[in-house]
């Protein structure tokens, strides 16, 4: 899947490729712009394919549910996240028709539609964007992000980092990993 190196970033609107990891943070581009930032370690980040969505039964991930949606709208651009609370919550139905509806709030169906929509305007919504890429054997790249500190972080609740004293004074254990979020949506 191609999709696996986009994120949210908390604060700034629209959706982020990583694209190469820094001492200190990330470098990042934007999907539909592509003007590249960096952002610091401190940043609040979600990687879109850490994020599921609720159902009566279990959790669905993200991409599976843009999956259904792109092919519903047979891969093209969905309604605004500004439509009406009955178009949203249809589009929801028709895109994954056991979602919990108490879990699930219209805040988060609104955040599917607009992201759907970003990523189809960056070129990401194709039927080649959800085809499962066979595992490599080979080393990563040099240049490949290290998303396993992202990763590590997910897990680990905020209250829960370790205080072990780094050789180097200046140096905080908030630099040491960025900061993000394993989150449901709903």
């Amino acid at each position: 899947m191609q999709l696996e190196k986009i994120i949210s970033i908390s604060g700034k609107p629209g959706l982020y490729k990583l694209i190469s990891q820094l001492k200190s943070g990330f470098i990042v581009e934007d999907v539909i712009t592509k003007k590249k930032a960096s952002i610091t370690n401190s940043s609040q980040v979600s990687l879109l394919d850490n994020i599921a969505m609720f159902t009566f039964d279990n959790e669905v991930p993200l991409f599976d549910v843009f999956e259904n949606l792109a092919k519903n709208e047979d891969y093209k651009e969905t309604i605004s996240h500004k439509s009406s609370e009955d178009e949203l919550k249809e589009l929801m139905t028709k895109s994954l028709p056991n979602y919990d509806t108490d879990r699930v709030y219209i805040s988060d169906i609104k955040k599917l539609a607009q992201w759907y929509n970003i990523l189809h305007k960056a070129g990401y919504i194709t039927p080649e964007s959800f085809v499962k890429a066979e595992p490599e054997m080979e080393e990563p790249a040099t240049n490949e992000i290290n998303t396993d500190k992202l990763e590590a972080t997910k897990a680990a609740p905020k209250k829960e980092k370790t205080t072990t004293p780094k050789v180097k004074a200046a140096t905080s254990s908030a630099k040491s990993a960025p900061k993000s979020t394993h989150r449901k949506m709903g």
